[in-house]
């Protein structure tokens, strides 16, 4: 059972990390950490914002240090390239292990608003998760299908329904999250795909909340369809064995 942390005067005390993954974001860098910063400034209590640089060939991470400099709750991280589900794992470890009460994953595209954020703040005690759910998508038909065929192969492969399996504006339950973690393999590429099938497959309290989905503020997106289809073969052949293990 989560037991909240209080401080003398009875008040709650809770640590936030926010975690959000970045290849080759020097164009959206800046804006999204001033964006987010003023989160985990304003809850205190040691929270931090940490953005992993995922081994890119710009200047992400050498912005990510300079602006590091003014801003003390900010940790900017670097590590060889290993896709967007094996950071956004990087990013959960980090932060549980630095003994974080909750974890909060976005992207560092700008296409999630961080004024969205205290709404599910809010519910954090009552849920093991609350997500995001994109509704009015403005970031183009191809990932729009691609939501949706997540959304059909997850009730095909788990028998397990769920409203927007890879959103990236997730609130999580450190502790809970912990022991979740165990089933997902290292570097997994759709770890947030699977993260929310185990939530829904052991019937954790998970709340979904509409969020508003801009087109990507900057730069170029580097998933394109033939990495999508490499992607899915190999995390099919994990699904079902994931699956094994869940049963």
């Amino acid at each position: 059972m989560y037991k909240c942390k209080m401080n003398g005067d009875g008040k709650q005390m809770d640590k936030l990390y926010i975690v959000i993954p970045a290849y080759n974001e020097e164009e959206n860098v800046e804006n999204v950490v001033r964006e987010w910063y003023p989160i985990v400034e304003k809850i205190g209590n040691g929270s931090k914002l940490v953005v992993i640089d995922d081994g890119s060939k710009d200047h992400t991470y050498e912005l990510m240090k300079k602006l590091a400099k003014d801003l003390p709750a900010f940790e900017p991280i670097t590590k060889p390239n290993g896709g967007h589900g094996a950071t956004v794992l990087y990013g959960y470890h980090y932060a549980i292990k630095a003994e974080a009460d909750y974890v909060f994953q976005t992207d560092s595209d700008g296409q999630t608003l961080p004024e969205e954020f205290w709404e599910f703040w809010k519910k954090r005690e009552q849920y093991a998760m609350v997500i995001g759910h994109r509704k009015g998508r403005q970031d183009g038909l191809s990932r729009v299908f691609v939501t949706k065929t997540l959304k059909f192969v997850c009730r095909i492969c788990f028998r397990v329904k769920v409203t927007d399996a890879n959103t990236p504006f997730r609130l999580m339950k450190a502790d809970i999250l912990k022991e979740q973690l165990k089933l997902v393999p290292e570097n997994f590429n759709l770890s947030n795909v699977i993260i929310s099938v185990i939530y829904a497959k052991k019937n954790l309290p998970v709340l979904y909340l509409p969020i508003t989905f801009r087109p990507r503020q900057g730069g170029v997106n580097s998933i394109n369809f033939k990495k999508i289809v490499k992607i899915g073969k190999k995390a099919y052949k994990d699904f079902i064995q994931i699956n094994k293990c869940l049963k």
